[in-house]
């Protein structure tokens, strides 16, 4: 569990139980604790055939983090635009864990670090992640690598 051997590396078909397995884990910790709307069995349900979808989408990207074969952390990316009303490429950070055990080695700022690399090489001029407002410890993390404040989401049940 030292991150000398830590490899950050494209996912692969055979990764998907692993990302899918690290993807439930972020929804029930983060999603599930903090968003009652939110479909916390969506990873288990859904979340093979997305995933394996975006391994062949030039404009998506599923990172892995590994440990001696096991997947320990990932990453998701999407690219969009430009459009009229925003003329930029945007790289959109969709989700990253690392598993409690992994945490504290940089290994998540590893995979942010190939986050960046991958949407500068592909013509983004920005990157974007959306965190919980009561995710403190997320927040700072992003903050750790790079991202700001640029405006708030404020929702309210009907």
């Amino acid at each position: 569990m030292s991150e000398i051997g830590i490899v950050v590396r494209p996912a692969t078909a055979a990764d998907l139980d692993g990302v899918v397995a690290c993807s439930s884990a972020l929804f029930a910790e983060d999603a599930g604790t903090r968003d009652p709307t939110l479909n916390v069995s969506w990873p288990r349900q859904y979340g093979q055939a997305r995933f394996a979808e975006a391994l062949g989408d030039p404009e998506r990207l599923v990172m892995v983090a590994e440990d001696e074969g096991g997947i320990v952390g990932h990453l998701t990316g999407s690219l969009s635009g430009p459009t009229p009303m925003r003329p930029v490429t945007v790289a959109t950070l969709g989700s990253i864990y690392v598993r409690p055990a992994y945490r504290g080695q940089k290994i998540g700022s590893r995979l942010v670090a190939e986050f960046r690399t991958w949407a500068a090489l592909h013509g983004a001029q920005y990157a974007g992640v959306t965190a919980y407002a009561s995710n403190e410890a997320a927040i700072r993390f992003y903050q750790r690598n790079g991202f700001g404040t640029r405006s708030v989401v404020l929702e309210t049940p009907l």
